[in-house]
């Protein structure tokens, strides 16, 4: 088996020298060969994007904020500046969201979650969502292994004929206190290779008023209180460099990244009997450095084969600290820490992948992808009580695409076998397992931008690092997780030849999908203490529909007009041995019936004014039951933005005004974990 999986690694390389074998020469002058393939294939099931311009008209900071308008998706905010964002599509769950930053995959085997605040949207070009994955004809065999698949493209350097070098400086401010500064600069080393740096520093003491109202089971107002968040503030510095190179059968980009935070950990807001609020009696913190290296090469040998090759080395230290504070004779009086843990964690990660071209019509593509995990861990007193697990995860996929006129069609098996270890006499299981998959596409009429299409997917999940070995979360007989993901839609988009509306795009997708043993995390009073456990069977349906239009009212305007509208049934159907619990059939935490979002912007001539709606219906908190007591209201926010861009010495600046929340509503993602209400932003750009 091991010389097996060396082989797929190192094949590539053999394949470029066969690509270049040498040829024999005559007296003639030998030109050297220049081979260009285009690739004109296109995804089976179209993702939902957003990019360029789209993105910078959101009143979005970091990716989480920006993914909130895609259909389906659920961001899952832990309260304030300093609180953890994640996402989570079509309710799977976020650990089964592959986040895939140029073509790599973020990874985090300690918690399996990634933290998307923790990315800028300063530096990236473009955000695609795939459910079920990507169906590119080369790609790893880790882009097969997730439900679905969010791919963030950073900024390409692009330069005109004369350019050498092209900078930005961008500046935000705005209310908790909050500043932005950030700096990019782009850099043309040759026709061949150019390199980008960018840099943000970010501030906000998070300290903002919240109102927290709650209802006894007749309906009368339990209490009703307003108070300022404490305990939410953050301090980040983030340093990025990456490089893109290209030639005639080359293509490859190197990124190096570097993160650093300070933040406190917002805790729930629990009402007390003696009418205080757990938050002021808490005080935890968490520091995070973040050190990623990683890379891609592709090279097209001929036009029947092609491979590539991608490596990665991270590193992540957590540091967690949580003291306890008391009153004492009018004064605060610090205790000696209760929690002191700093853990490590680091990454390995190689992948190669060949495509054969057999036919115009027929492709195969083998991938094989390696990676190692280990986490070690410094806790205070608690030394012998951690386990220092460290994994070891072979995937191999094969995989055939076919396109005949206007059907097209991919069909795949991903085999994933891992192996652990853990110190102290506990032998943790060694898992594998093969899931396929097939994608199907069909344009019914060939002038016709209409096409229907489906597809079909197993899928399996090991629990992460937290959930089996953490002492003060994890349980080690937690079950892996295996689900069946069944999906068929349609996308007609319509090119009008009318005076004002120009463009029709409308996307329409149904789904179910069936999870096994679904692993829950729960978070309780604070965010380093959470309860895991398995659902025995969750079934989920769905119907999430997108349409997107452009306009030109009169002359020199131009509008566009997006809206989305998800409804989801999510059923906890888990019999345990004495039968049907009380909770069987009931929509499973943090899921709403209805959701949707809405997008408006409008340009005229140097200005733009974009207007963003969000709205999340009722749902339930982290209890199994759908009683009155746990049930959530319905949230909505309204964001408004004003744009004007200036030309100033061969300068273009941008100047902007954001209000965000605009109704102030006071609303929970998470429950007792309170949002901000109504802020503000300014912002000044300067691109040289």
């Amino acid at each position: 088996m091991r010389l097996q999986y060396l082989f797929l690694c190192v094949l590539p390389f053999f394949g470029s020298s066969f690509g270049y074998a040498q040829q024999p020469q005559d007296s003639l002058t030998t030109l050297k060969e220049i081979l260009v393939v285009k690739e004109t294939a296109k995804d089976i099931i179209a993702p939902q994007i957003l990019e360029g311009e789209q993105l910078r008209r959101l009143n979005s900071v970091d990716i989480a904020d920006a993914l909130r308008y895609f259909a389906g998706v659920k961001i899952k905010d832990y309260g304030g500046m300093g609180g953890l964002k994640t996402v989570d599509v079509r309710n799977m769950g976020t650990h089964q969201v592959g986040v895939f930053y140029n073509g790599v995959q973020l990874g985090n085997a300690q918690n399996g979650v990634v933290d998307l605040g923790k990315f800028s949207l300063d530096d990236v070009e473009a955000i695609q969502l795939y459910n079920g994955q990507r169906s590119a004809p080369i790609q790893a065999a880790k882009e097969y292994a997730a439900a679905s698949a969010i791919y963030i493209q950073s900024k390409r350097p692009t330069f005109t004929a004369q350019e050498k070098i092209k900078a930005q400086f961008h500046y935000k401010l705005g209310s908790i206190q909050w500043t932005n500064p950030s700096a990019r600069v782009a850099i043309k080393v040759n026709d061949h290779v150019s390199t980008s740096i960018s840099t943000a520093y970010l501030y906000a003491n998070g300290k903002y008023k919240f109102r927290q109202k709650r209802f006894n089971l007749d309906g009368t107002v339990a209490y009703d209180t307003t108070a300022y968040r404490k305990n939410s503030g953050i301090e980040s510095f983030r340093i990025e460099n990456n490089w893109f190179g290209q030639d005639e059968g080359n293509t490859w980009q190197v990124n190096l990244y570097y993160y650093q935070s300070h933040r406190g950990l917002p805790e729930a807001i629990i009402k007390k009997s003696d009418a205080t609020l757990a938050t002021e009696q808490n005080n935890e913190k968490q520091n995070d450095k973040n050190v990623m290296v990683q890379g891609e090469w592709k090279r097209v040998v001929s036009p029947l084969y092609q491979w590539m090759v991608k490596g990665k080395f991270a590193y992540d230290q957590l540091h967690y600290e949580s003291r306890k504070t008391v009153g004492f004779q009018g004064e605060e009086v610090t205790y000696n820490p209760q929690f002191d843990n700093t853990y490590h964690q680091q990454e390995w990660y190689l992948s190669a992948s060949h495509l054969f071209t057999l036919a115009p019509f027929w492709s195969v593509s083998l991938a094989t992808d390696v990676q190692y995990n280990k986490l070690n861990a410094t806790r205070l007193g608690q030394e012998a009580l951690f386990t220092y697990p460290e994994r070891y995860t072979f995937y191999t996929v094969l995989s055939t695409s076919v396109g005949v006129g206007r059907f097209k069609a991919q069909a795949n098996l991903l085999g994933t076998f891992t192996a652990e270890k853990v110190r102290y006499n506990y032998q943790a299981p060694n898992r594998s397992l093969f899931t396929p998959s097939v994608f199907l596409r069909y344009q019914p009429w060939e002038l016709s931008n209409f096409t229907v299409h489906a597809f079909y997917k197993q899928l399996y999940r090991l629990p992460t690092f937290n959930d089996l070995y953490y002492t003060q979360m994890g349980t080690s007989h937690l079950k892996p997780e295996h689900s069946r993901q069944f999906n068929v839609g349609f996308t007609h988009q319509l090119v009008i030849k009318s005076k004002v509306l120009k463009e029709v795009q409308l996307t329409v997708e149904a789904y179910c999908a069936q999870i096994k043993d679904k692993i829950i995390a729960s978070p309780t009073s604070s965010m380093m203490r959470w309860m895991m456990s398995n659902l025995g069977k969750v079934e989920n349906y769905g119907v999430e529909s997108q349409i997107k239009t452009s306009w030109e009212p009169f002359s020199g305007m131009k509008a566009q007009v997006g809206l989305t509208y998800d409804y989801t049934i999510a059923q906890d159907l888990s019999v345990t041995p004495s039968g049907k619990p009380s909770y069987y059939g009931d929509q499973i935490p943090y899921t709403p019936w209805h959701s949707g979002s809405g997008t408006i912007g409008v340009d005229y001539r140097n200005w733009q004014l974009n207007y963003s709606f969000i709205y999340v219906g009722k749902r339930y908190n982290g209890n199994k039951n759908n009683t009155v007591r746990n049930e959530l209201q319905p949230w909505y926010t309204h964001d408004l933005n004003v744009q004007r861009e200036l030309q100033w010495n061969n300068k273009t600046i941008q100047i902007r005004a954001e209000a965000n929340n605009l109704a102030n509503q006071y609303y929970e993602v998470v429950t007792n974990f309170p949002m901000p209400g109504r802020n503000f932003r300014l912002s000044l750009q300067v691109n040289l």
